[in-house]
């Protein structure tokens, strides 16, 4: 009896091994490569991932390194595409970047999972098997890899350091980064200080006692704060006047770029930063780049340029634009779709205005998190929590009590005792744990969304007519069934690609005439003299068509083929 029921359970057991596992919905079901997407990675864990995913989809992925940073780290960039169905700069590539200013940290989370999804859903997912067949997706994961550790291992604030490593004197002296923040307790955090002080202007929350608010004007205060946790290193009365950096490696690009007395932040001169420099060389040599987009925190916002008031875009790209950015709003709860210089503040040297407005870029950058995942309520919505409230309440209640320093006293050696406390390192600008997933995810689809839109050309229609005479005429409708056109109007009105080209062959095929047209019906044609053959079609609008025709000699089959450097090459027989 026992040996049968034994032989009886490993029966079961092996046929429940047999069968395949139940599948979450927006998951690869059993990916080759597993990984962890409620915590963050730091360099070499982002490294290491991307070289597995490498080694395991030889066939739709490729790493390479664009050189060392500043403190010798690779600068990783992955190509995700089918390789065998076509070259990467045959189809219409998507640039994908994160954490330029390194203590944005998920940006470089939603980047590395857009390319484990692209990757472990091959196959599995009709969309995610379609877009890696189409199209090729360029991704560079850490653009400040330098920073990223910085800020995971040594004493930082939720908002340190967005600068590079590079040392910078920014007050002056002749010396560089001697007076930055210092770890006065030791655990890794720099929070603020505060001082007990009857004539101060600050007082305890009533209920959140590690939140200090204003004192009304006719109620006495308790606190003066005195800024972020540090002293006076270098003897000159300031504090934290001269800490990492500074620099902004987003007012490094080299589009309105202006020095650092107008744009705070800017370096030397465009693209002075390295990191930035071997960006853009891959860029620049790669025009079938069409999208765009950039990962950063936080607020909850879909950006779009122009990012200074003197500068604009195209009216038919801004359409684009928010076309794409009102769809962003439906899958990223909470978000804003909104523009840097006239809804945020203004930016010089940006990267997204130089994808747009050198490159015909259709560009986004979203910064990523938002204090709607707090609580889940709408703008102007009553809860049981005022907004300066909820972040204390989510912590209290989500959290724990975790994601804050509590006040203690100190010996500060120009202020006395004072207290420190307030805010960690990984809280408030970075997602915790249990919602950075959701946040990789939703983000990764709207990247996808915009992917899917760039331009796309096809061969729609060809047709014949027989002519007097012993010729023929061959039609062609070249459609774009995609939102974004093969050129944007930016990139028309400034030529940074060539046009778009519709050429006709066949065996013993001679072209006498070549023109191309708006309207089906060849109403106001455009007829090209020179080289007809081989007609030039500046731009094929989205969700839309041009039409060319060709009056030949010789009896075909014709062959007609579509160059578009950022919708693609296709070719049809008829």
């Amino acid at each position: 009896m026992k040996t049968l029921t034994t032989a009886l359970l490993l029966t079961v057991l092996s046929a429940a091994q047999d069968k395949p596992p139940y599948k979450p919905m927006g998951a690869p079901p059993a990916p080759r490569v597993p990984a962890q997407w409620n915590r963050y990675h730091d360099t070499h864990e982002v490294t290491e991932l991307f070289q597995k995913l490498a080694q395991t989809h030889p066939a739709r992925c490729r790493l390479e390194s664009l050189g060392l940073s500043y403190g010798k780290r690779e600068m990783w960039l992955m190509t995700i595409t089918s390789f065998d169905k076509g070259h990467p700069q045959s189809k219409p590539a998507f640039w994908i970047d994160g954490g330029i200013h390194a203590n944005e940290i998920q940006g470089t989370e939603v980047a590395a999972y857009t390319a484990w999804m692209l990757l472990e859903s091959y196959g599995e997912n009709e969309t995610i098997t379609r877009l890696v067949d189409e199209r090729a997706f360029y991704i560079v994961p850490m653009m400040s890899p330098d920073a990223r550790d910085a800020h995971m291992y040594e004493p930082n604030s939720t908002h340190s350091p967005r600068s590079g490593l590079r040392p910078v004197d920014d007050d002056r002296d002749g010396f560089f980064d001697e007076d930055g923040p210092d770890d006065m307790d030791g655990d890794g955090h720099i929070t603020q200080m505060r001082i007990a002080d009857p004539n101060g202007r600050w007082k305890k929350h009533p209920d959140f006692p590690n939140l200090l608010v204003r004192a009304k004007p006719d109620e006495r205060g308790e606190y003066t704060l005195l800024g972020s946790e540090g002293f006076d290193n270098d003897g000159d009365g300031r504090v934290n006047e001269d800490g990492v950096g500074y620099y902004d490696p987003n007012r490094d690009w080299a589009w309105n770029w202006q020095p650092h007395h107008v744009q705070h932040g800017a370096y030397r001169y465009p693209f002075s930063i390295f990191e930035n420099r071997v960006v853009a060389e891959f860029v620049t040599a790669h025009p079938n780049i069409a999208g765009a987009q950039s990962y950063h925190n936080s607020g909850g916002m879909i950006l779009y340029g122009p990012g200074a008031k003197d500068d604009r875009y195209e009216e038919a790209d801004q359409a684009v634009y928010r076309a794409i950015g009102k769809a962003g709003e439906q899958m990223l709860p909470g978000y804003k779709y909104m523009n840097v210089a006239h809804e945020l503040y203004e930016v010089y040297g940006g990267e997204l205005d130089w994808f747009y407005g050198m490159n015909g870029v259709f560009a986004f950058t979203n910064e990523l998190f938002t204090d709607f995942n707090f609580f889940r309520r709408a703008s102007g919505e009553e809860g049981p929590f005022g907004r300066r409230e909820e972040l204390h309440a989510f912590n209290r209640y989500l959290l724990f009590e975790e994601g804050l320093v509590p006040w203690k006293e100190v010996k500060h050696p120009q202020y006395g005792v004072v207290e420190i406390g307030g805010v960690k390192k990984n809280w408030t600008r970075q997602p915790p744990s249990f919602l950075l997933e959701e946040e990789c995810h939703r983000n990764m689809a709207f990247t996808l969304y915009h992917a899917d839109q760039m331009p796309q050309v096809s061969v729609a229609s060809i047709e014949t007519r027989a002519l007097a005479g012993g010729l023929t005429e061959v039609t062609a409708t070249i459609a774009n069934p995609k939102l974004t056109p093969t050129r944007s109007a930016v990139d028309v009105k400034r030529k940074i690609t060539p046009p778009d080209r519709a050429t006709i062959e066949g065996r013993n095929v001679e072209v006498v005439a070549g023109m191309v047209s708006e309207s089906r019906f060849f109403t106001r044609p455009e007829e090209q003299k020179l080289n007809p053959r081989n007609l030039r079609i500046e731009s094929i609008p989205g969700m839309g068509a041009r039409h060319v025709r060709w009056i030949v000699r010789g009896a075909g089959p014709y062959t007609v083929t579509v160059t578009s450097i950022k919708g693609g090459t296709v070719s049809r027989t008829h």
